[in-house]
């Protein structure tokens, strides 16, 4: 759908100089999404590995996130091995959907209410992205929690519209429950993509 040099606005590599490569095509459909012109991916031109690669090269930026829609969609093997052929970290942020194809560095999952997934997640992933919603999403996180293996990082981010009236209750659970961490959309704060 889009690539553009920008700075990671949450979790772990917030503030961290990064190339976004949005993929079109989702098979979750969140009701909050911020980016629902990424579901269609008829609706956006494709693109070869080659020019995303060539492309990310272009800036001085050795990190890159693999996002969407929902990139798991996707056998993003050969891009992956490309970037990293030539020294590039690759993140990818999913829902966890689908199987995970491709050569990743840090794995960002992020599930969602609307599509269960896979139990692969609980087990390859290095962060545990919850966006919250509604108070009962804090239960929510903690199942999730309780299935993550090894030392992946927890992090609950509130909601964009939402955030004023959840960030009390957000505030207070991560106090009672010191491995999670606050992520903020810090790139709608400071305007930029």
């Amino acid at each position: 759908m889009e690539q553009f040099y920008t700075l990671q606005g949450e979790g772990r590599f917030s503030g961290k100089p990064a190339v976004f490569i949005r993929l079109a095509g989702c098979d979750v459909g969140c009701v909050w999404c911020d980016v629902k012109e990424s579901w269609d991916a008829a609706a956006h031109s494709l693109v070869s590995i080659d020019k995303i690669v060539e492309d990310v090269l272009k800036t001085s930026c050795l990190f890159v996130v693999i996002t969407g829609g929902e990139p798991t969609l996707y056998d993003l093997t050969d891009l992956t091995l490309k970037l990293a052929d030539s020294n590039i970290k690759v993140a990818i942020e999913t829902s966890g959907t689908n199987e995970l194809k491709g050569h990743f560095d840090w794995v960002t999952f992020s599930p969602k209410k609307f599509k269960k997934p896979l139990n692969e997640y609980y087990s390859n992933s290095n962060e545990l992205k919850v966006v919250v919603y509604h108070l009962s999403d804090l239960d929510w996180a903690k199942e999730h929690a309780e299935k993550v293996k090894g030392n992946c990082e927890f992090f609950l981010q509130p909601e964009w519209s939402k955030m004023d009236e959840l960030m009390p209750a957000i505030l207070a659970f991560v106090k009672l429950n010191p491995r999670w961490n606050l992520s903020l959309q810090t790139h709608k704060f400071i305007d930029i993509p």
